[in-house]
């Protein structure tokens, strides 16, 4: 590969860096707290790959000049490996949807011996799906009591005859991690959403026979994606 064509992928590699820092993009493939130093890596590739182009310039020429013949067929190879990277810089991909939920590893909520405190009477609780889930494995839902909740996930497609599910990842440090939260809904009238469309969700917690954490649901409205798609 040559010194133009290397210096070319660190400048476009440093660009997309900087792309996806700036437009928040980034937030679906690591966590949002990553964003400033996305950029910094980003800009200083955008400068080592500026330098290195504009080095492997001068170099061409007096090698022109020397030997009066270009690289040959083997160093124009080394371009071909922009391919990619170009792509990634054009098109965005989406974050993580319902294709990998039953293809990643499930969230282990039954370890930690954790117990919850029973949630407040009288208002609508905000809560993560991972959060749900380990209420409803915490001595079979106890800390639900009556008390309504509210969740925010996408649709995945599932095999139950009553409902639907929703999942949303959580990740340590990036998508290469991610596992998912699952919860069934019940109790809605009506279409099932479309498969990936994202929901927020209101209603109370009831046991399932076969162990999937369930949400009766008194409300259900479509969103659009957030910002931040994991918890």
């Amino acid at each position: 590969m040559t010194e133009d064509a290397r210096a070319t992928t660190v400048l476009l590699v440093g660009a997309m860096m900087v792309r996806l820092a700036l437009t928040g993009a980034y937030a679906k493939y690591v966590r949002t707290g990553m964003g400033g130093v996305l950029l910094a890596a980003g800009i200083l590739l955008v400068a080592l790959g500026l330098a290195g182009v504009a080095r492997a310039l001068g170099f061409v020429r007096s090698r022109g000049d020397a030997h009066g013949h270009g690289h040959g067929h083997g160093d124009r190879a080394g371009w071909l490996l922009l391919g990619p990277v170009l792509a990634l810089l054009l098109v965005t991909p989406p974050a993580l949807g319902s294709f990998g939920v039953g293809r990643s590893a499930a969230v282990d909520v039954s370890s930690g011996g954790r117990t919850f405190d029973p949630l407040p009477a009288g208002r609508t609780v905000p809560m993560t799906l991972l959060e749900f889930d380990e209420r409803a494995a915490d001595h079979g839902g106890a800390s639900f009591g009556a008390t309504p909740v509210r969740l925010t996930g996408f649709v995945t497609p599932a095999s139950d005859r009553t409902g639907f599910r929703i999942a949303r990842y959580q990740i340590a440090c990036c998508a290469a991690d991610a596992v998912a939260a699952v919860v069934r809904v019940t109790g809605t009238t009506g279409n099932t959403p479309a498969r990936d469309q994202w929901v927020t969700v209101t209603g109370t917690f009831q046991r399932s026979a076969d162990g999937v954490p369930e949400l009766r649901a008194t409300s259900l409205g479509e969103i659009t994606a957030p910002r931040d798609p994991y918890e």
